[in-house]
């Protein structure tokens, strides 16, 4: 029987989708084929049900969390930040198979299984540690509203169009008050997402660090802002708006503000620990996805 560095191996995928489904069971039969431990998320459990496929496990994302040493998703990217923030606290080790659009986070292509997840569990990986952001809301002093970020969270005017107004502080120092319609603070992660759309930075991985990109504001001379990924940022809503602010963290977690709240931001505590094959290139992932020049002379 093959050796591997993992062994105890939690999938995650996305819910809703026959091509997630066809890979999951191409991961259960192969898992079953190597005497390899897995535990899907019991959420799949449904979507999986096939008497002749060979018997698995289903277990909470908690119980995978504590139990994994490395946790697969399956699904776009999207899936592997719900599944990033959902697994941070453990600070296991997480692979992406892609079957989503873009394919930043998630870069093993499903036609290369079982392949390429067996040369990640041999130990032919490299291993990026990506930090997330977490977010406090904060009324009269008392927090009424958390949630987590591994690309951005994002201050804006929900579904009004109109600008909203806000005071922006960096380790307790003043840096200015703005209109605009609102405030993108993003992570290395994040900076070829809703950033780059806003005019930001792209930042490599790699880096400790933060950008706060502006969305449209009301001035010529306001531009992202790239500071210390030990900051804390203070965005006080001014008594000024008439209608209330929204928060959204990673598109996919949303609180609405009053006038006077004041939304904290800081590194999480824990880091992600993302793998990849060992021929990953971030620059060649920037160059396919986003449609950069090949070399030149090359087709």
């Amino acid at each position: 029987m093959e050796t591997f560095s993992f062994n105890k191996i939690g999938v995650l995928g996305r819910l809703g989708s026959d091509s997630v489904v066809s890979t999951l069971q191409r991961l259960r039969h192969w898992g079953a084929e190597k005497g390899l431990t897995l535990q899907f998320d019991s959420e799949l459990q449904s979507s999986m049900a096939n008497g002749s496929a060979p018997v698995v496990a289903f277990s909470s994302r908690q119980a995978i969390g504590e139990w994994a040493d490395l946790i697969i998703v399956v699904g776009g990217d999207g899936t592997l930040l719900g599944a990033a923030r959902d697994m941070a606290r453990y600070e296991k080790p997480l692979l992406g198979i892609n079957r989503g659009r873009l394919g930043f986070l998630t870069d093993i292509m499903p036609q290369d299984l079982p392949g390429a997840v067996e040369r990640v569990l041999s130990g032919d990986y490299v291993m990026e540690n990506r930090f997330l952001l977490e977010a406090q809301l904060l009324r009269n002093n008392e927090v009424v509203g958390e949630a987590m970020a591994m690309n951005d969270v994002v201050l804006h005017p929900g579904q009004s169009i109109r600008m909203i107004e806000f005071e922006l502080h960096i380790d307790n120092q003043f840096v200015y008050s703005q209109r605009s319609d609102g405030l993108i603070v993003s992570t290395p992660t994040g900076s070829t997402a809703y950033a780059l759309s806003a005019g930001g930075p792209i930042m490599h991985p790699s880096l400790d660090a933060i950008v706060l990109v502006p969305m449209f504001p009301h001035t010529l001379t306001s531009r992202p802002l790239m500071i210390d990924a030990g900051s804390e940022i203070r965005i006080a809503i001014s008594d000024n708006n008439d209608l209330p602010p929204h928060v959204s963290s990673d598109a996919q977690s949303h609180m609405e503000t009053r006038n006077g709240d004041v939304l904290v931001i800081r590194r999480h505590p824990h880091r992600l620990h993302l793998l990849h094959p060992s021929d990953h290139n971030y620059y060649e992932t920037c160059r396919t996805k986003l449609g950069w020049g090949s070399r030149l002379g090359d087709d």
